[in-house]
This record gives structure tokens, sequence and C-alpha cells, in this order.
């Protein structure tokens, strides 16, 4: 019986790595497997879907959710669609008729974009599903369960591909969606340990030129928050 699976989540939360343990189950299974991914997503490999942690399993790159109509055989008995927000509104309606042909589909993606809110055609793929798996990461700032996105490098596009290098996986309250307001935020953090340091310095070269302590007496250190 045909039906939809969506797994959902912030980055780094095991969402590639949990579409391909469902996928590699149905081939132990001998199912007929076919997994699809849009094609701006090539970190990894441009064959396979892959995880952070380099679990993978080859795949289809398309450019439009279209395609994978033309591209699934009739006796294909479970799709795998990764990184689905990257998709147009289309692929809903795609996935809906690969189930009403009887396949089981099962999509993985980002339920929320860096800001925080819906990203892209997850909604409505959520709304339409049978199923639905919401994973969580561990926030880096405070170690809670983290539901959000942080994007800490890049531009304010909505679609910027990329991994540890640009994002980070964070709790509501340690998320900022606006990516000026961090970036401010981070260079005033940055240049108050800068200026900290240079106070440290200071003292240090201060302690150096004062002369000798009688012996029986305790060095004092100033401590600089």
């Amino acid at each position: 019986m045909g039906s939809i699976e969506v797994v959902c989540g912030s980055m780094f939360s095991g969402k590639t790595e949990e579409l391909v343990r469902r996928l590699k189950r149905a081939q132990i299974a001998r199912q007929k497997v076919q997994v699809f991914k849009p094609k701006i997503d090539n970190r990894y490999s441009s064959d396979h879907v892959q995880s952070h942690d380099a679990t993978r399993i080859l795949s289809i790159p398309v450019e439009h959710a279209r395609n994978i109509l033309d591209l699934v055989d009739d006796n294909t008995r479970v799709v795998g669609i990764d990184e689905a927000q990257f998709f147009d509104e289309s692929i809903v309606e795609i996935a809906q008729k690969l189930a009403y042909r009887g396949m089981r589909v099962i999509c993985a993606g980002l339920d929320m974009d860096f800001r925080g809110q819906p990203f892209g055609p997850m909604p409505r793929l959520l709304a339409v599903s049978e199923s639905v798996t919401k994973l969580s990461a561990v926030c880096v700032v405070c170690g809670n369960p983290a539901s959000r996105t942080q994007r800490t490098a890049g531009d304010q596009g909505t679609v910027a591909v990329g991994a540890k290098e640009m994002y980070e996986a964070r709790c509501r309250f340690c998320h900022e969606p606006d990516l000026d307001t961090y970036q401010s935020r981070l260079r005033a953090s940055v240049h108050s340990l800068g200026s900290a340091s240079n106070g440290n310095s200071l003292t240090s070269g201060s302690n150096a030129s004062s002369p000798a302590l009688a012996s029986n007496e305790q060095p004092t250190h100033e401590v600089l928050l």
C-alpha cells in the first residue's frame, strides 16, 4: 500500500541518516529502492545521498522535482527523496502520485529555514503524509535539544547549501534568526575578547617591570572580565 513518510528537523539532527537507514532496511527486504536528491546538493557526493557522518546510499540527482516521475521505474517499491525542502511545490503532488501508484515514499528535509520559518514545500508535505518523524540535534551553545538551524556565514538568501562551515544547530532560545544581527554580535564578542587579551598583556608587562617582591610577599593578579 502506498504511503508518504517525512523525516524532518534541523541540520545535524540525523535526517539523512534516518532516511538511509529506512532505505537500506527496504533493500534487505529485497524491495527495489530508488533514491533522488536535488542537483544543487553536491556537498559530499554528486551521486550519493550522504549524511554528515558519512552514511550514504546511491542516488540520482535531479534538476527539477518533475524529473522524478520520469525516472521512477514501475517495479520500484520504495522511493527516497532527500533535501526535499530544495524542490519546488510540485514535489508534494509528485509524492502523492507515487503513493497512489502503491509506492512507499520517504522524504527527508529541513522543516524550517535559518530564520526559523517553514521551508519551501515542507509544510504541505508534512500535511499530506501518513507519518512524520521530527528529529532534534544538540544546541552548540547550551547543550539542550536543538530544533533550529543557525546560519553563521554567507548572505540572507534562503537557499545556501553548506555544512558545518555555514551552519550550527541551536535551540529556540539560542537561535538568532537575523544573520546580520548574529554577525554583529559575533564581531562584538571577538572585539571584547581581544580587548581583554590586550589588557592581560599590559598587566603582565607591568608586573615584569616592577621591583622584585620580597620573599614573604605573595604576587597579586588582576582578573579582567
